[in-house]
């Protein structure tokens, strides 16, 4: 069962060593197919020297086992949440990259400084609150999803033009059209989050790039007049 979607999840989750976005386990991706209702994921806990496609593990929207030999990812609820709740995103990744995650540990939000973070993201990366005792443990993975969707919703982010979050004390979340795509975030997130750190060790005064800078870049790349690139011949 969806033996190139497993193939296509296995290859997604094999960039984040790749790209030094994790360290032992720490970290997944997932990627969905919208058609049946179900989304591959990362088996909880296996080194990744060890996986292969055939040890993704099929889960539906309720984070309920479909099909695999092995238990889902433990962050499998978060995953089943962004899906059920944004149906426009094809891949979800977590990891504990070292600055994203020194951003979340600080609760701060990572501010747009330049041109690299408005080429992907909108202004800034949000960082969440801090989930309540109760919420951890009612259902910590499941309430993880459900407050990045609604802080997202009540501060009016778009979660396309803004495909990253940092959830506090713990660590970031990305998303894009299909895994690779989420990786792709997730990578950007990283070098974002280690050169806003960097600024603000060299000028602990400096202000985020202004507005218009930040349209400029972000709109050249995204929406009906991009012309960054080879989609559209000038």
């Amino acid at each position: 069962m969806l033996e190139e979607l497993k193939k296509q999840v296995y290859e997604a989750n094999m960039l984040l060593p790749k790209y030094g976005l994790v360290t032992f386990t720490w970290g997944n991706v997932s990627g969905v197919d919208r058609e049946k209702g179900v989304f591959v994921i990362k088996p909880s806990g296996v080194p990744y020297e060890d996986l292969r496609p055939e040890d993704m593990v099929v889960v539906d929207f309720d984070g309920s086992k479909v099909e695999g030999d092995m238990n889902p990812s433990s962050d499998t609820p978060t995953h089943a949440w962004l899906y059920k709740n944004w149906s426009d995103i094809g891949g979800v990744v977590h990891t504990h990259s070292s600055y994203a995650t020194s951003w979340a540990q600080s609760g701060r939000d990572i501010p747009c400084y330049g041109t690299t973070h408005a080429d992907y993201y909108y202004g800034p990366v949000p960082c969440l609150r801090c989930l309540t005792k109760e919420e951890l443990d009612e259902a910590y993975e499941k309430n993880t999803g459900k407050l990045i969707v609604d802080d997202f919703k009540a501060r009016a982010i778009d979660h396309n033009a803004v495909s990253a979050v940092l959830c506090k004390n713990h660590g970031p979340f990305a998303w894009g059209k299909d895994p690779v795509d989420a990786v792709h975030s997730a990578v950007v997130l990283e070098e974002v989050g280690k050169m806003a750190y960097r600024t603000e060790l060299i000028n602990p005064k400096v202000q985020p790039a202004p507005q218009y800078l930040q349209d400029k870049h972000y709109f050249r790349k995204h929406g009906p007049n991009a012309y960054y690139g080879q989609g559209k011949q000038l």
